[in-house]
């Protein structure tokens, strides 16, 4: 019997970075709505930076956590209400909240390097009765070992499932497919694979992920998440039914709720931008995207050369506001070497 592959949308979570977070409460209920009709399975809302991102660091939302959550769990009858939490960020109050309102999954995402700041967390989760995942976030190769030593602190902790996070859509199926395979053998939990679009290689990397194990796939209807965006799930139900693993979505049913609910209120349709390439190219967390953009405008400088100094700065997700020290360098840069143009001229 094939395994079925659950499906976790995202797009009223990470597609509220590329909404600058101004979702309302009523447009996220309606597009949940139609996600629970269509037959998804799990629904992530909120922040784009999770249980309390609501900030002047990571931007202010339009509404409050209480507010969508409460209004998208009115609407559900099927699908599973999710929330993101990033230790730093959110706390036990947010979690509180999460709960009275009615959400049932918590996942709590570290950077892959650092699963070990998880585990008060994900205890905490469990003894409030969520069911809880642990994300691997920024999740450029590691050595296989690696990876799968930092998954296994994660399942040690009480996770009820372990996804790996391409945060930059910086890998390659190859590079999926070797570390899921050492996953799958070593972990006893489910294992999940968020992948992001930067490199057009998000749903090529979230089958290869499928084919060597995995059971649970982040997507975003119409791809609509931070970069270029992340697994669209259209495409990856219709990509498992002519796999012959069906999911129990109808097809029909997602496509118009991306078209009649989502696609009117989108600022721009996901689309493979330069910066975007530069951010799977470099490694950089596709929410540096809309910082760098900025920042590069303010100063005058090629928002790619912001993106690829991030990355060569190890930057991770968290850290955005580098972006302004990245540009106000190259500024500099730029203009010593104007000066240093115009005095050989002299």
């Amino acid at each position: 019997m094939t395994t079925k592959i659950k499906i976790l949308d995202m797009s009223l979570r990470d597609g509220s970075h590329a909404m600058s977070h101004q979702f309302t409460p009523a447009q996220m209920a309606e597009i949940a709505k139609r996600l629970d009709e269509a037959g998804v399975d799990e629904i992530e809302v909120g922040h784009g930076n999770g249980l309390s991102g609501n900030s002047f660091q990571y931007g202010f939302a339009h509404s409050e956590d209480r507010e969508y959550f409460c209004e998208v769990a009115k609407v559900l009858k099927n699908a599973k209400l999710t929330v993101l939490l990033i230790p730093g960020i959110g706390t036990r109050e947010e979690l509180h909240v999460a709960k009275e309102c009615g959400v049932k999954i918590a996942r709590i995402s570290a950077v892959i390097t650092e699963a070990d700041i998880t585990r008060q967390h994900i205890e905490m989760a469990k003894s409030m009765g969520f069911e809880t995942h642990g994300n691997l976030a920024q999740a450029l190769p590691l050595p296989v070992e690696d990876t799968v030593r930092q998954a296994k602190l994660m399942e040690s902790y009480g996770a009820d499932t372990v996804t790996i996070v391409d945060g930059s859509g910086y890998m390659l199926p190859k590079e999926v497919s070797e570390r899921y395979k050492a996953m799958r053998e070593a972990l006893k939990v489910p294992i999940g694979f968020h992948g992001h679009n930067n490199m057009q290689l998000a749903l090529a990397n979230s089958i290869a992920a499928i084919e060597a194990g995995a059971t649970h796939i982040d997507t975003c209807l119409k791809g609509f998440g931070a970069g270029a965006g992340n697994t669209p799930t259209e495409l990856l139900v219709a990509a498992l039914d002519r796999m012959g693993m069906p999911t129990g979505i109808d097809i029909f049913e997602l496509l118009a709720a991306g078209d009649e609910a989502l696609r009117p209120i989108m600022p721009s349709p996901m689309e493979l931008t330069s910066d975007c390439l530069m951010l799977g190219y470099a490694g950089v967390y596709s929410t540096f995207r809309l910082f760098a953009q900025r920042a590069a405008k303010q100063y005058g400088v090629d928002v790619c050369r912001v993106i690829a100094e991030v990355g060569r700065r190890f930057c991770t997700e968290g850290q955005e506001d580098l972006c302004i020290d990245v540009a106000y360098d190259l500024a500099m840069q730029k203009k010593a070497g104007q000066a240093g143009k115009l005095q050989e001229a002299n």
